[in-house]
């Protein structure tokens, strides 16, 4: 069997990220199509949040190897303060001077056939390009979303020098990884465009859903569903996970339940918005005073994954927000979305690669997030359509090719080119 060195910051026991899921079910899957997943992540001291929930999922006997590491923000500051080059490209740098001394043992020891990094922690690929260039382990650079890029007039990241950074970061692994791997086809060729001598390396491998974790919850849903199935109560429409401030602006979606209110169109009878886990609850509830919309909202803390996945399958309707700086990008929680098959009201814009997904799984419900009147619109319908029992699914045929085994097997296939390739390349010279 062959061999992957995976280097990931997002792995368990980090919670609140939908990072975890990537890694941790290429885990679990890659094994039976034929490779051997090694894993190389960071202390769990550096997470911010941590639960165990998940770490049963890690198929036994795999190695995980956990290498020091330090979050700049919370364990080097002084007086609340930190450098800012200590910080860059992130806040866990310090994870690059165990990890690389620690991976070279790995790879000594293990002899993988190739690198694996995964982005949004720029560290792990200037890891895994140490490693690969002190070893000539081949090597794919799994950047999910672009890196340092503008979109909409605005620079991700905003700070100047943290954007160079991330440059320096993304550049180095385009010219060196042998594949560049995105989540979305945009974000794909916003690189063969930035880089077109080099456009052949980018690589379109999506995120997905783990069908494991909702069969294992799919009868206590079904049991809750029942639980509200009558239409002579509120609308549950679910929000589950982390509002950004920008990327998942909700502040037109309250000024469209705002102006609902206002003409008498909606009441908290007809809808409740249960944010669950939003990790900005603060401007939630200031959004919901400053709009006089407090009676429609809920917000609700963090469960275990599993329990998310139930409450999504339960919920009469999901929410999903993203802005048009993100139109290349797909949250990855779409896809559990999609298998909880609950109807989905998404707030994007309609030329982006989300609502593309959406489209392609028969969903139509779509409004700018950035418009109060087609939030309004879309609001009105949802709930019209909802008591009077038509409201639209995804398309099961769709939902299955999107499962995280799916993707695994795409992942084994690119892992094989990148191995026969590096063979045949050691073997011409």
């Amino acid at each position: 069997m062959k061999k992957v060195l995976m280097v990931a910051y997002h792995f368990p026991p980090l919670t609140g990220s939908s990072g975890v899921q990537r890694t941790l079910r290429f885990v679990q899957h890659l094994p039976a199509l034929g490779w051997q997943p090694i894993v190389l992540t960071a202390d769990p001291r550096a997470y911010e949040k941590t639960s165990s929930d998940l770490m049963a999922d890690v198929p036994a006997g795999t190695t995980v190897h956990r290498a020091f590491s330090l979050d700049t923000a919370r364990h080097l500051r002084v007086a609340g303060r930190y450098l800012a080059w200590m910080a860059r490209p992130d806040r866990w740098i310090s994870w690059k001077f165990a990890a690389v001394r620690d991976g070279l043992k790995m790879i000594e020891k293990y002899r993988p056939d190739v690198i694996w990094s995964t982005f949004p922690i720029a560290t792990a690929h200037v890891i895994a390009s140490c490693l690969h260039r002190k070893t000539g382990v081949p090597w794919i650079a799994d950047f999910r979303d672009p890196m340092a890029h503008v979109a909409a007039n605005v620079s991700f990241p905003a700070d100047p020098r943290a954007w160079q950074s991330y440059l320096v970061v993304e550049a180095d692994a385009v010219a060196r990884a042998r594949y560049c791997v995105f989540t979305t086809p945009g974000a794909a060729q916003l690189y063969r465009e930035r880089y077109p001598s080099l456009a052949d390396r980018m690589m379109v491998l999506e995120n997905g859903y783990d069908e494991e974790s909702f069969s294992s919850v799919a009868c206590q849903a079904q049991s809750d569903m029942h639980d509200v199935v009558a239409i002579d109560r509120p609308l549950l429409l679910l929000h589950s996970g982390i509002v950004y401030a920008l990327e998942r602006d909700p502040t037109q979606l309250f000024a469209a339940l705002a102006l609902l209110k206002a003409s008498g169109s909606l009441s908290p009878a007809d809808i409740r918005l249960r944010f669950r886990a939003s990790a900005n609850d603060g401007l939630l509830l200031r959004l919901a005073q400053a709009h006089g919309v407090s009676e429609f909202i809920e917000l609700c803390p963090s469960v275990p994954y599993r329990e998310a996945l139930s409450e999504m399958m339960a919920a009469d309707a999901l929410l999903l927000l993203q802005s048009r700086h993100c139109n290349d990008q797909i949250p990855a929680k779409l896809y559990e979305y999609l298998r909880a098959s609950r109807p989905i009201l998404a707030l994007t814009e309609p030329n982006g690669d989300t609502a593309n997904v959406l489209r392609n799984a028969g969903l139509d419900m779509i409004a700018r997030l950035d418009s109060v009147d087609e939030i309004a619109l879309a609001i009105q319908a949802l709930v019209v359509d909802w008591r009077q029992r038509r409201l639209v699914l995804p398309q099961p045929t769709f939902v299955q090719q999107a499962s995280r085994q799916n993707r695994s097997r795409e992942l084994a296939a690119l892992l094989q080119r990148a191995a026969t390739a590096h063979e045949d390349a050691t073997e011409a010279s």
